[in-house]
């Protein structure tokens, strides 16, 4: 089966859905990633690489951040939304990250302004039909992206689970979400074994993130353990 996993950022991929992405490409499914934009506007972990933030060379960097991590989970192929083959009419163009901020102390909101290239400020159609165009490209059975709620509200998260969404059903394709605790209808895996894997890709993210064991920290320094257990809700995987 060929699966796309829809992202916002770079990293989110490896925190949200990491030891799923290695688990299910073990298994010998076909897994993508399609990443929607550079991650220009998050925060960048204090020390030598903190004088990239706002800089282009940022932008340069998580792209290359993505790759490491991506390589290590074993992924068949990703993709920038809006460049090819993510891409459904010409220019191509760059989504850029749309910012956020915090409403409460673990949920977000949209920012104060946020750019008219962002992905929140795009039109809908385009964004949908970019989606789409990658997932033609790749052939894909199912796609999987954030819950409603983009996990914590973050608008370009919540944005991609409305889009993938809309774009699986206009390929007649499986839509599932991620969730990170058990519940009705959710199939839940338990892949504690993948952790090492999953603390080696985000090891990538130096920008954005420290590991310390099984413990990481953001940028902003909030520490969590790093998540190996994850939902699906929706189709799953055959």
């Amino acid at each position: 089966m060929n699966i796309c996993f829809a992202h916002a950022h770079p990293d989110d991929e490896t925190l949200a859905s990491g030891a799923l992405i290695a688990h299910l490409s073990a298994q010998g499914h076909k897994v993508f990633v399609l990443t929607a934009t550079r991650g220009e506007m998050g925060e960048v972990v204090e020390g030598p690489l903190s004088s990239l933030a706002g800089t282009p060379e940022l932008e340069r960097r998580r792209e290359g951040e993505l790759a490491g991590a991506l390589d290590v989970l074993g992924v068949a192929g990703a993709a920038f939304l809006g460049t090819s083959p993510a891409r459904a009419e010409l220019p191509e163009r760059h989504y850029l990250d749309s910012g956020m901020r915090w409403i409460t102390e673990h949920v977000a909101g949209p920012a104060e302004h946020a750019d008219e290239r962002s992905l929140c400020s795009a039109d809908e159609d385009e964004v949908t039909a970019d989606i789409v165009a990658y997932l033609r490209h790749i052939d894909a059975h199912l796609a999987i992206s954030y819950d409603a709620d983009g996990g914590y509200g973050h608008p370009d998260h919540v944005a991609m689970h409305h889009l993938t969404r809309r774009a699986a059903a206009e390929m007649g394709i499986g839509f599932a979400v991620i969730v990170h605790e058990p519940g009705k209808d959710v199939h839940f895996y338990e892949l504690e074994e993948l952790l090492p894997v999953v603390v080696e890709a985000l090891g990538h993210h130096q920008t954005q993130l420290s590991v310390d064991g099984s413990m990481l920290t953001h940028s902003g320094g909030q520490r969590e353990a790093v998540k190996t257990s994850v939902g699906l809700r929706g189709d799953l995987p055959g």
